[in-house]
């Protein structure tokens, strides 16, 4: 049986959380939504969606390098955003994360996330060595 093997390449946060940023099983990595937060648990990017985009997925690369793999083994994204009118500036950044769209994806609209400050959140799954 494989086991799970919980990842935090984000801690020290500000404050602790009941749940690990990513978990390994075998070669495929879950990774928590993240919203656009630093080590320390400050918002970055407040009221600007490219720069929490960009804070996000340095979140999700952090989780993933701690398990051996990229962002290219990215097999899904699941995204929520709390403003659909900000969906170009997020996609953009996406776009240059992600330039192959190797993965699928999917984004749902919602009032608010876990504060006010934070416009986008990202969950993925990736499967390491899958990269192209």
């Amino acid at each position: 049986m494989t086991k799970k093997i919980l990842l935090d390449p984000l801690a020290p946060r500000a404050k602790p959380v009941p749940f690990s940023m990513g978990v390994k099983v075998g070669d495929t990595i879950y990774v928590s939504g993240h919203v656009a937060q630093d080590a320390n648990g400050k918002v970055v990017g407040k009221g600007d969606m490219a720069a929490q985009t960009r804070q996000v997925f340095a979140n999700i690369e952090a989780v993933l390098a701690e398990a051996g793999a990229t962002l290219e083994d990215v097999v899904k994204i699941t995204t929520y955003i709390t403003d659909m009118s900000a969906y170009a500036a997020f996609s953009a950044v996406r776009a240059e994360m992600f330039p192959n769209a190797g993965m699928a994806s999917a984004t749902v609209a919602g009032a608010v996330l876990v504060s006010d400050d934070f416009m986008v959140e990202v969950e993925a799954i990736a499967v390491k060595g899958s990269g192209d």
